[in-house]
C-alpha cells in the first residue's frame, strides 16, 4: 500500500511503527497490505535504507535522504504511494529544516505527515500550494492537541463554515504546572515532573516561555483562518515560579489562572493572536480543563461556538494523529483509483 521514509525516529515515530502493527488486522481488512518502513534518517545516527533492494545510502542529511529516496523509489513516487513521516523537533526560530524536508518530499512526489508545528506555522500557505501542484497531501493533524482531530474536524465535517476565532489550552506542561501551583508544588518540581514523563518538550523553555503555544496558535490561525503569520507574530507571555503567586490570588478569589491562547480578526490587523496567562472565571470552559488536559474552543460563522477537549495526552495519542493522516491519504488513493482518477506526478516544473 504505502512506503515509508522517517525521518526523525523518537519515541512518536516508534509508537506509529508498533501501532500500525497492533492494528495489522484493520489495515488489511480496509487496505490489503501494510505499510512498509523503507528508510529512516535520525540525527544521530543518520540516514539507512531497509530494503536491500535500493542498496547503501549516499546521503548524508535527511535532506539529501528524502530527495535520494524519491528518486530511487521512483515507482511509489509515480503511483502516489510514498510517504515521508517527518518528526524531527520544533525550530521556533524559522521552522527548519522541517520545512524543506516537507517541500523535497513534495517535490519527489512523496505525500507528507508531520507531528511538527513549524512547517503549518511558519510556510503553511507555501506548503499547501506545492502540495496542490504536486498532486500530493501534506497533513499534520499531531501538530496540535496530539491526536485529536482539530484540523480534520474543520477540513472534513464542516463545509461552508468560516473559523472567525478560537481560544484554548494547548500546552499540556503549563497547564499542568498551573494546576501543581495552585495546589501548593514548586514551579521547579511540576516542570522536573512533565520532563521525566517525556511531556516537556526537550528544551523546556519552548513550553514554560510560550513558544510551543506561540507555534501552535499560528498553526491553528494559519490553517482554519487563511492567516498569514509565524510564531513572532504572535504576542507572547509564558509562565514563570513567579506566577504561582498570581495562581494562588486567582483560586482565592473562585478563578483558574490558565495559559490561554488566543487568535481573532481585526480590521486594522487581520488575524491579531496572543498567548498568557489569563484568570478565568470558574464558569469558563477552559477553567475546568485540569493538569495535562487540553482544550480549543472554534468561534464560527454558522455553528456559533463548538469546543474539543482532550482529556488525557499520550505518546500514543501523538502518534495516532500520524495514523489518522497515513489512512486519509489512503482512503483518499483508494478512492480516485477506484473511480479511475489519480492524481498527477509532480512534473519537471513542480520540482524546480
Amino acid at each position: 500500500m504505502f512506503d515509508l521514509v522517517l525521518v526523525g525516529y523518537g519515541n512518536v515515530a516508534k509508537r506509529l511503527v508498533s501501532l500500525i502493527e497492533e492494528r495489522a488486522d484493520e489495515w488489511r481488512c480496509e487496505f490489503g497490505v501494510l505499510p512498509t518502513v523503507i528508510g529512516i534518517a535520525t540525527r544521530r545516527d543518520g540516514p539507512r535504507y531497509l530494503r536491500a533492494e535500493f542498496g547503501r545510502t549516499r546521503a548524508t542529511t535527511a535532506l539529501e535522504f528524502i530527495r535520494e529516496a524519491c528518486r530511487r523509489d521512483r515507482r511509489a513516487a509515480r503511483d502516489a504511494s510514498l510517504v515521508v513521516v517527518e518528526t524531527t523537533t520544533l525550530d521556533v526560530q524559522r521552522g527548519q529544516p522541517a520545512i524543506d524536508h516537507v517541500r523535497a518530499a513534495l517535490a519527489g512526489g512523496a505525500h507528507v505527515i508531520t507531528a511538527n508545528k513549524g512547517p503549518a506555522a511558519f510556510a503553511y500557505r507555501r506548503l499547501a500550494r506545492a502540495a496542490d501542484r504536486a498532486g500530493r497531501r501534506f497533513l499534520f493533524e499531531s501538530a496540535v492537541m496530539d491526536g485529536v482531530p482539530i484540523f480534520n474536524l474543520v477540513r472534513e465535517t464542516l463545509p461552508i463554515v468560516s473559523v472567525t476565532g478560537f481560544r484554548g489550552i494547548v500546552n499540556s506542561t503549563t497547564n499542568y504546572i498551573l494546576t501543581a501551583m495552585e495546589r501548593g508544588q514548586r514551579f521547579d518540581a511540576a516542570l522536573a515532573e512533565m520532563q521525566a514523563r517525556g511531556i516537556a518538550e526537550a528544551d523546556a523553555s519552548l513550553d514554560v516561555d510560550g513558544w510551543d503555544a506561540a507555534a501552535k496558535t499560528a498553526a491553528l490561525a494559519n490553517v482554519l483562518m487563511d492567516a498569514r503569520i509565524t510564531p513572532h507574530d504572535v504576542t507572547r507571555e509564558g509562565i514563570s515560579p513567579a506566577t504561582g503567586a498570581a495562581a494562588l490570588a486567582a483560586a482565592a478569589s473562585g478563578r483558574r489562572l490558565k495559559l490561554v491562547v488566543r487568535a481573532e480578526f481585526e480590521r486594522s490587523r487581520g488575524v491579531a493572536a496572543r498567548v498568557a496567562p489569563e484568570a478565568l472565571p470558574a464558569d469558563d470552559p477552559l477553567a475546568s480543563v485540569e493538569g495535562q488536559q487540553n482544550a480549543l474552543l472554534l468561534q464560527t460563522d454558522l455553528l456559533d461556538e463548538i469546543a474539543i477537549v482532550q482529556r488525557g495526552g499520550t505518546l500514543t495519542h501523538t502518534a495516532y494523529g500520524l495514523l489518522s493522516d497515513l489512512i486519509t491519504i489512503a482512503r483518499a488513493r483508494r478512492r480516485e483509483r477506484t473511480s479511475g482518477r489519480r492524481r498527477r506526478s509532480p512534473s519537471r516544473r513542480d520540482r524546480r
